[in-house]
């Protein structure tokens, strides 16, 4: 178990693979998955309880059941080895379909800037042949995280793939043992990389000017004003919504403040279009603001875009989001609770 732990706190602790709450992870013995809890930071695996013991086969019964408890997992909580006093990660129900003994889903900034191309199993195919030849892979439909991205799952799991690519998501990697899979993740992440294309500095005392006397703050990470100082992944940002956590933690919406625009004029646009407050502002060329409130989670997630659309070809055609599936995202009882957890982390 320490180095599972291990192994989860070092996926956690890397944003080029994992932001913030999102990834998890997961180990059976004995009938018995521990399984990340929802709204917890694989970061955090070494110093605090973030894991879950959840009954396996009577998840994956309900699962294939139709049964709605599969998707909150809560009532296979293994109650009388529950340290955390937590709820299971919405997509518990995928790791317990996946026989391999440990499961590593995390959101690999390389993986992502794929796996949202048109020609992502191409070039997928490309990159695991010349790099990773000797792991089988699959790739997976977007699916909503929780239940219907399990029942993809569940249509491959027999094969046993050692790598499953979600298409507009992220990776799993699994593997029969901790080193195993350790050792996997370096191999497809290094096959998987792409270069990053290369900005100048951003312009912080405009930014701070701009921002004076608002509820918006400059962008902590000087990493994440890249999505505003490369035009390229500027534009790819605007176009739409590439995965679910973007969605879930900084909305489907981007505001651009555009050259003797003030954020109060571009806020009085937006609720002239009836449409929310944007968490995140571009200021193309000069970099990216967020709004005061944006918990360390939303932060991440900003890093995380700027991190993927500077690694998206530029001449690649983009599989976006579509409305529906950012309703489906936005209008969910699972989300709205970790949710509810980066806030009262943010607070402490």
């Amino acid at each position: 178990m320490a180095r599972f732990l291990q192994l989860s706190a070092r996926l956690g602790q890397n944003i080029l693979r994992t932001q913030g709450a999102g990834g998890n992870t997961s180990i059976k013995h004995g009938g018995v998955m521990c399984v990340k809890a929802s709204g917890t930071w694989l970061a955090h695996a070494l110093e605090r309880q973030i894991m879950v013991p959840v009954a396996v086969a009577p998840l994956v019964e309900a699962l294939r059941n139709g049964d709605p408890r599969a998707e909150k997992a809560t009532d296979f909580i293994v109650e009388d080895l529950n340290e955390s006093r937590l709820r299971p990660s919405i997509e518990t129900s995928f790791h317990a379909v996946l026989p391999q003994p440990v499961v590593a889903h995390f959101h690999c900034v390389n993986s992502i800037a794929l796996a949202v191309l048109e020609r992502r199993e191409a070039l997928i195919a490309e990159r695991m042949a010349r790099g990773a030849p000797g792991l089988s892979w699959r790739l997976v439909p977007y699916r909503r995280p929780g239940t219907p991205l399990a029942r993809e799952i569940d249509k491959v799991a027999a094969e046993k793939p050692d790598v499953l690519i979600l298409c507009n998501h992220g990776i799993i990697i699994v593997g029969e043992t901790v080193d195993e899979v350790a050792a996997r993740i370096e191999t497809v992440t290094t096959a998987l990389g792409l270069p990053r294309r290369r900005v100048g500095p951003a312009d912080l005392p405009w930014l701070e000017a701009a921002t004076a006397e608002t509820g918006y703050r400059v962008a902590a990470d000087a990493e994440t004003h890249a999505t505003a100082l490369c035009p390229v992944g500027m534009k790819i940002a605007l176009a739409g919504s590439l995965y679910p956590d973007h969605v879930i933690f900084l909305g489907t919406s981007i505001g651009v403040l555009r050259d003797g625009q003030s954020i109060a004029e571009l806020l009085d646009d937006f609720s002239e279009r009836r449409l929310p407050a944007p968490k995140m502002l571009i200021a193309s060329g000069r970099g990216v603001l967020v709004a005061r409130e944006l918990t360390p989670g939303g932060e991440a997630m900003a890093r995380c875009l700027a991190e993927v659309v500077t690694r998206i070809p530029a001449d690649e055609a983009i599989c976006y989001l579509d409305a529906a599936q950012e309703h489906e995202l936005t209008h969910w009882e699972a989300e709205q609770y970790r949710q509810a957890l980066d806030r009262r982390a943010a607070a402490q």
